[in-house]
């Protein structure tokens, strides 16, 4: 690798949180792009790196990583930024709730998009699926604007921690997809913390950054639009 870190990324995929931790962390890294029209996570070479076969990937000097969550928490630490250091008394508040994004949120989530995974193909069950599990997101959301609202220094825009940006792009995607579902069950502003976390994170650099990289448009989390990417496709 001719950078530190090679990131493997399809536009506004999970990968676009790791793009925005390394923007922030001020880390080199070089952009591979794995193609989704042609299911280039499914190939032989995309396998050996990560055998389940999700997006992202983030090779490293000690091997590849995958799973956004342990990404995020390897950065951190490795970089000493980005999280609370291990000796931190907020260190545990952060990472119950980085993990509870990570494991319960996006998960969830994942289940709104892709329900034939987990019900099958009837398309009434697909959506009585959605229906109950909008409703524990709405649960989620709202115990996250709780924290917000309490201004933790791990929480804020100003500085930026990976929780920060796994958030704002999970949030995007509830605004957006699946494209041709209602989605009316979203609306930033039932959660006003949130909002001014995700209207901070705009301004950042690394936001800047990552708009140009995968076409994101002007206000990618506050009023996202889908995104025009140079190369490749989100879907």
């Amino acid at each position: 690798m001719t950078s530190i870190y090679r990131l493997h990324y399809a536009p506004d995929n999970a990968s676009l949180i790791i793009r925005l931790a390394l923007e922030q962390l001020g880390q080199p890294y070089e952009s591979v792009l794995v193609d989704r029209r042609q299911r280039a996570q499914r190939s032989a070479g995309y396998l050996r790196l990560n055998p389940n076969g999700l997006i992202p990937v983030l090779e490293t000097p000690e091997g590849p990583l995958f799973e956004t969550g342990a990404i995020l928490l390897w950065l951190a630490d490795r970089h000493r930024q980005g999280a609370p250091a291990p000796s931190d008394p907020d260190r545990g508040d952060y990472l119950k709730w980085l993990f509870f994004v990570s494991n319960t949120l996006h998960a969830d989530l994942r289940m709104v998009f892709y329900p034939r995974l987990h019900i099958g193909t009837d398309r009434t069950a697909q959506e009585m699926l959605r229906r109950n599990v909008q409703d524990r997101l709405r649960t989620h959301l709202a115990n996250l604007d709780d924290v917000a609202a309490g201004k933790p220094e791990w929480f804020g825009a100003e500085a930026p921690t990976g929780l920060c940006w796994y958030v704002a792009c999970v949030m995007r995607w509830m605004a957006l997809y699946p494209a041709d579902a209602d989605r009316r069950w979203f609306d930033l502003a039932h959660t006003p913390s949130l909002r001014t976390l995700l209207a901070g994170l705009e301004a950042h650099p690394a936001t800047c950054t990552a708009q140009a990289a995968e076409g994101l448009g002007p206000s990618p989390f506050t009023a996202p639009t889908y995104t025009r990417p140079p190369e490749g496709s989100a879907i």
